[in-house]
C-alpha cells in the first residue's frame, strides 16, 4: 500500500462526565458558581479551579477579594461584563473591564487584591487556576493584561465566533494564534459562541487533558453516533483524542480548556498549591512569618 493510500482518521473527543457546577462562597463572601475544585484535581491536572462570577444583585459582589496570597500556580481571570480592579504587594495595578483578560503568574508568590469598581449592575466573569509544574513553583511572578482589541477572533458558520485567548484555533487548516504562548503546559483557552443550528470541528493535539465550561445554553459534544448533550452550568471532562465536535440547535456559549497533564503529585492548601506537604508547610510559614515574598 502506497502512503497515498493511508488515510489518517481522527479521534473525535467523547463526552466522559457532566458535572454541575457548585455555588459557593468566596473572598469577602462572592457568590460564585466553582468547579474543578469540588473534585480530585488529579482527574483535571493540570487545572486546578475555575470559578464563574455572576449576578445584577451588588450584594453578591460588592465586598469583592480583598488582599490574599498566592503561590504555586497561574490565574486566568477573564471578564465577561462589569468592571474589577487589580493591585498587588509589586505595585502593578490594572482594571479589567468587559472582554479583557489578565494572565498572573503567582510563581514563589504574590499578595494581591481584586475588588470590583462598580456599585450596581451585572459583574459577569471568570477566574482559572491553572498549575505550574514543579521546576517553575518558585520562579519570578509575571503579569500579562489584554484589552478586548488585543485578543484575536475567528468567525465561522451562519453566526458563530470564537475569541481565542490562549493557544491556537485551527480553523479550516488556518492557526488563529492566541496572545498566551510559550507556557510549560501549552494551554488553549477559548470562548466560543455557536449560532442557532451552526456546528464546529475543531482539532485539539492529543494527550492534553480537555474540559468544557457550558455558559449558556447547550450543545451537543462528539461525533454523531457518540454524541451526549451538556447542559448549560455545568463542566464536561473530555475524553483523550484529536478533534473536537460540537453541534447547537438553539445557540450556546461555552469555555473550552486544554492542556498538557504535569503528572506530578499536588499538595494543595487554599491559595497555596505545591507538589509536596514540606513544600506547602514551608508556604504557610512564610506567609505567617511576613517573608512570603
Amino acid at each position: 500500500m502506497s502512503n497515498s493510500d493511508v488515510t489518517t482518521f481522527l479521534k473525535s473527543r467523547s463526552l466522559l462526565q457532566a458535572i454541575p457546577s457548585m455555588r459557593a462562597k468566596d473572598g469577602a463572601g462572592v457568590r460564585i458558581r466553582r468547579n474543578i475544585a469540588t473534585g480530585p484535581l488529579q482527574a483535571f491536572d493540570p487545572f486546578l479551579m475555575l470559578d464563574e462570577i455572576y449576578s445584577d444583585d451588588p450584594n453578591d459582589y460588592i465586598a469583592g477579594f480583598p488582599e490574599h496570597p498566592h503561590r504555586g500556580f497561574e490565574t486566568v481571570t477573564y471578564m465577561l461584563e462589569g468592571r474589577m480592579r487589580h493591585r498587588d504587594h509589586l505595585g502593578n495595578e490594572g482594571l479589567l473591564v468587559p472582554g479583557s483578560v489578565q494572565w498572573m503568574t503567582a510563581g514563589r508568590g504574590v499578595l494581591h487584591s481584586e475588588m470590583p469598581e462598580q456599585e450596581s449592575g451585572r459583574m459577569h466573569g471568570f477566574q482559572l487556576w491553572i498549575n505550574l509544574p514543579a521546576a517553575e513553583k518558585m520562579c519570578d511572578p509575571n503579569y500579562r493584561e489584554f484589552s478586548p482589541d488585543d485578543l484575536p477572533r475567528a468567525a465561522f458558520g451562519n453566526d458563530s465566533e470564537a475569541v481565542v485567548i490562549a493557544g491556537d484555533f485551527i480553523l479550516n487548516g488556518e492557526r488563529i494564534a492566541g496572545q498566551v504562548q510559550g507556557i510549560s503546559t501549552e494551554p488553549d483557552l477559548f470562548d466560543i459562541r455557536l449560532g442557532a443550528g451552526d456546528s464546529l470541528d475543531l482539532p485539539i493535539a492529543a494527550g492534553k487533558r480537555a474540559l468544557i465550561y457550558m455558559v449558556e445554553g447547550q450543545a451537543e459534544v462528539g461525533s454523531k453516533s457518540t454524541a451526549k448533550v451538556l447542559p448549560e452550568k455545568n463542566l464536561g471532562l473530555l475524553e483523550d483524542g484529536d478533534q473536537l465536535q460540537l453541534c447547537s440547535r438553539d445557540g450556546a456559549r461555552l469555555l473550552l480548556l486544554a492542556a498538557r497533564p504535569l503528572n506530578e503529585p499536588i499538595a494543595h492548601w487554599g491559595p497555596f498549591v505545591m507538589n509536596t506537604r514540606e513544600e506547602l508547610e514551608q508556604a504557610m510559614r512564610d506567609f505567617r512569618s511576613g517573608s512570603f515574598v
